[in-house]
């Protein structure tokens, strides 16, 4: 099979996207992304996710509330977001966490909100995507006291925080996803923490429409752009792209066990 890349996290449903997701799907893949994780950021618009899930074939979401979101949905349920996570083809519990850099939710509601989801993801044992940003202590924090409950799967998404955060996660059994932010000129702290997270717990995305990597940083982000974040963690890693595709995909299929492999099936 030929290059084989994994947008682990996009958002597919914004308004950026209404009328060309056809378009972007087919540049992706002629750009080697062949499988999409469109990330929830509401509970309530989950249907919205579920639509483009059926449309594409290609295309998985999650069930989740983004901690600029939590304000807005407090009262999310471990429940709820557990019966939510048996429909058909959500493959992850959030995106949840905390956000201490925008603060467009009081940081006790994101806790709470966080370690909702948290629960869910350790009853389903699906993987609870991690928004963290500025808030590193209180995230290792609630991760260790979290995991001392029972342990769940997980992502540090775009990951942009400390070295402290990512060794945390990486020892509690967590993976480290890079996205475009790897790319920028002034992200040599990145750079320097991707080339020491161990091969076997590193994934890539977009989080497209956000952070598109150069020639085209200032624009809208798009899936078929992971391609370029994997070439510069190739470059990190010391390695060529084809290796840190496979890697990578390796390690997407081993922590979202709902979808197929199809590089492995038949």
């Amino acid at each position: 099979m030929s290059l084989f890349l994994v947008d682990s996290h996009c958002h597919l449903d914004f308004p950026d996207f209404d009328g060309e997701r056809a378009d972007l799907i087919t540049r992706a893949k002629d750009n080697g992304v062949q499988r999409f994780v469109t990330i929830s950021t509401f509970v309530s618009k989950i249907e919205r996710l579920l639509a483009i899930t059926r449309e594409f074939d290609e295309v998985y979401a999650s069930v989740g509330t983004h901690p600029h979101n939590a304000g807005e949905e407090p009262d999310v349920t471990v429940a709820q977001l557990v019966e939510l996570s048996t429909r058909d083809k959500i493959v992850a519990i959030g995106e949840a966490g905390l956000d201490y850099h925008y603060d467009k939710a009081p940081r006790d509601v994101q806790a709470k909100v966080f370690r909702t989801h948290i629960a869910a993801a350790r009853e389903t044992q699906l993987p609870l995507v991690i928004h963290a940003r500025e808030a590193d202590e209180d995230m290792i924090a609630i991760l260790e006291e979290e995991s001392g409950k029972g342990a769940f799967p997980f992502i540090l998404h775009c990951f942009s925080s400390g070295r402290a955060l990512a060794e945390a996660g990486v020892a509690l059994g967590g993976y480290v996803s890079f996205s475009g932010i790897l790319t920028f000129k002034n992200s040599a702290d990145i750079r320097a923490i991707a080339a020491d997270v161990p091969m076997e717990r590193l994934l890539v995305e977009t989080d497209a429409p956000y952070l598109a990597p150069p020639p085209h940083r200032g624009k809208r982000n798009e899936p078929a752009f992971t391609r370029l974040t994997a070439e510069v963690l190739a470059e990190v890693k010391g390695v060529d792209l084809d290796t840190i595709a496979r890697r990578t995909s390796d390690n997407f299929f081993r922590l979202f066990k709902r979808i197929e492999d199809p590089r492995t099936a038949g």
